[in-house]
């Protein structure tokens, strides 16, 4: 590479980061866990229809795929998933029980065999499904969560602790499957078995609750017979959040409650480590894990205030000590192996890879899905860690992403365009980790600013709740804060802003677009848009209550349920958009794209709508994030008047 640097208007700067190398990096490894003394987890595969596959890590350190093709190791289990395999080593060998994405059936594998169901086939269009599996080779069962539809409308649904035969006798009878105790709770974690097997703890939670709103966490006898009996709540109720559940190695129950307004860790009731920090998340898959205890008494643990570290506390002294390494943030996954601890961690110039720390040394090491780089890191951008002023001079995180070029610099006195990325959840927060994605726009000449608008996760109890009966509000003021103060600082041109972002992000997006004047132009991907028919009977049964915090009791402001929603606001929306919906949708399905459709219809507002069959909630499959992404450039491309080298194909836009 030369040393000479060009000067070349923003949004023309020649990228080795293209659409498709963007796409064959997007996902992370997840779902770790060990097996006797080796580390499994499952990986992503964009260019093999998107599906996941389960690697195993043998003890000499060499790799390899489980499952060929077609096999999917995936749950849908409350439609986000949850844990979907797990093994216990017998005679020397694995024993595997694990979800087929295809078929949503719990399958039992060993190898040099071929994998056996154990659960039926659907009976019903959604039939089971199932998530956090626990293999117990005595009784010959695998516990788990079974969601069970018992209709054809997403809320015909019921969730509930099973044993499901090793033998496959459930194959073709579901009567064969043994529920744990009488279904209380419309949702439930799977049960945490405590050291001498005699009891077992999890949570649940009811309608209207959100799990990081309020959950209940539950302990039981567990008889001689495999029920649980006596079931009692230890903790949790309507306003704390239970986010994970556990025991240590003396029979402790080790849980993380946000009771003092940050998710800390706790004993039998006493905090281990209390901290204005989080040591817990979200709950939006079953079987996410950000503390594992260990035989020595001490706790993995992943924790911090917006970024996470994995760190090692000392139950007694409440003290931690964290990994030394690259690493600055680490996802909700930990698995431990003696004096082992095995987590997923990133960081800016690195995406997510397995990390093995021993304890004995305190040495962490990346251990698998290794990161590499692709292309000259030159070309990755270097973000910034931000705290903007919102209204009421409230704070407001956010990473800021300048356009970045080893060999390009921006022509005299131009500023340039910025797109606004609004994040997913909206109870969820974006990490700072390197993202092709995001370096697909900066390496080209075009800002990035990621906002974890008030309601994020990772701040504490109080700034998640912002949101609540705002969002539509604070989501989007907190976007615009952010835009308005880097065209103020002369960091953007305040003509060529835009917003974009996907689900709940979508909404912000839209939302942001019929309301402030702020942006050129827009990407919504599968969003919601219409909260008169997001609930109960078009979306899925885990989010059907969630905008009765989110919102408001419709009951209480259902006026509030058509104000807000950009569909119902389409009139006032004059700049170019680009809509992207996948149309196996089941959280969002294309019915708010289309509505929101007829309502610009002959209004002369440039636009495109770009659909992908096989795509539900989250785009997996490789063509499918290089058309999106390839489609997001060109919305810029001809709305801020770029000149890319070389040039992207035109997504058309029409009126």
């Amino acid at each position: 590479m030369g040393d000479a640097v060009l000067k070349a208007s923003y949004g023309s700067w020649p990228s080795p980061i293209d659409a498709a190398l963007a796409a064959a990096h997007d996902g992370r490894p997840d779902w770790v866990g060990t097996v006797g003394d080796e580390i499994w987890w499952t990986e992503p595969r964009p260019a093999d229809g998107g599906r996941r596959v389960l690697i195993r890590r043998r003890t000499d350190g060499t790799e390899e795929q489980v499952l060929p093709a077609p096999w999917n190791v995936r749950s849908r289990i409350i439609e986000y998933g949850g844990l979907p395999w797990t093994g216990v080593m017998r005679h020397g060998q694995p024993v595997v029980v694990f979800v087929h994405f295809a078929d949503q059936r719990l399958y039992r594998y060993e190898p040099d065999g071929e994998p056996r169901p154990l659960t039926p086939v659907a009976s019903t269009g959604r039939g089971w499904r199932w998530a956090e599996p626990r293999i117990d080779l005595v009784r010959g069962e695998a516990w788990c969560v079974m969601e069970e539809f018992t209709g054809e409308g997403p809320d015909d649904v019921r969730r509930a602790l099973v044993a499901v035969p090793l033998d496959g006798s459930a194959a073709d009878d579901r009567d064969a499957i043994r529920e744990l105790t009488p279904a209380r709770h419309r949702f439930v974690t799977g049960p945490r078995l405590s050291p001498d097997g005699r009891r077992a703890a999890w949570l649940a939670w009811d309608h209207p609750r959100m799990p990081w709103e309020g959950t209940e966490l539950l302990v039981a006898e567990v008889g001689d017979d495999g029920e649980l009996r006596d079931v009692r709540t230890v903790a949790g109720g309507p306003d704390e959040a239970v986010a994970q559940v556990d025991w240590s190695a003396d029979g402790s129950i080790l849980y993380t409650s946000d009771r003092s307004g940050w998710w800390n860790l706790y004993r039998d009731g006493i905090p281990l480590c209390p901290r204005q920090e989080e040591f817990g998340g979200p709950l939006w898959q079953l079987g996410l894990r950000w503390f594992a205890p260990m035989d020595s008494g001490m706790i993995a643990v992943v924790h911090g205030r917006g970024a996470t570290v994995l760190g090692i506390l000392d139950p007694e002294s409440g003290e931690t000590v964290d990994t030394d390494g690259p690493w600055t943030e680490f996802a909700g996954t930990l698995a431990t192996c003696g004096g082992r601890v095995i987590g997923v961690g990133a960081s800016p110039r690195t995406a997510y890879e397995l990390v093995e720390l021993d304890t004995t040394t305190g040495h962490a090491r990346a251990v698998g899905a290794q990161h590499q780089d692709t292309v000259d890191p030159a070309y990755y951008p270097e973000p910034q860690i931000r705290v903007f002023a919102g209204p009421d001079g409230r704070a407001v995180h956010a990473h800021v992403y300048p356009p970045h070029h080893p060999e390009r610099s921006p022509a005299d006195g131009e500023l340039p365009p910025y797109v606004i990325w609004a994040h997913g959840g909206p109870t969820s927060r974006v990490p700072l980790v390197l993202d092709l994605g995001i370096a697909y726009f900066t390496s080209r000449g075009i800002g990035v600013a990621e906002v974890n608008y008030g309601g994020s996760t990772g701040y504490g109890r109080a700034y998640r709740e912002r949101l609540r009966e705002q969002w539509g509000v604070v989501d989007v003021e907190d976007c615009a804060a952010v835009a308005r103060a880097l065209a103020d600082e002369g960091t953007a041109d305040p003509d060529r802003l835009a917003i974009r972002g996907g689900s709940a992000g979508g909404w912000t997006a839209a939302s942001s677009l019929t309301t402030t004047g702020l942006y050129a132009c827009g990407a919504i991907i599968y969003p919601v848009l219409d909260l008169t028919t997001w609930g109960p009977g078009e979306t899925h049964d885990f989010e059907s209550r969630y905008l009765e915090s989110l919102i408001g009791p419709r009951a209480d402001v259902p006026a509030r349920y058509a104000e807000r929603s950009p569909t119902a606001r389409a009139d006032r929306l004059t700049v170019p958009f680009l809509l992207l919906q996948g149309l196996d949708d089941a959280i969002c399905p294309p019915a708010q794209c289309e509505r929101f459709l007829a309502r610009i219809e002959g209004r002369g507002v440039p636009h495109a709508y770009l659909t992908f069959p096989g795509e539900g909630h989250g785009f997996r499959r490789a063509e499918t994030m290089v058309r999106a992404l390839e489609a997001e450039l060109s919305l810029y491309v001809q709305v801020f008047g770029l000149n890319p080298a070389p040039q992207v194909p035109k997504t058309e836009l029409i009126t």
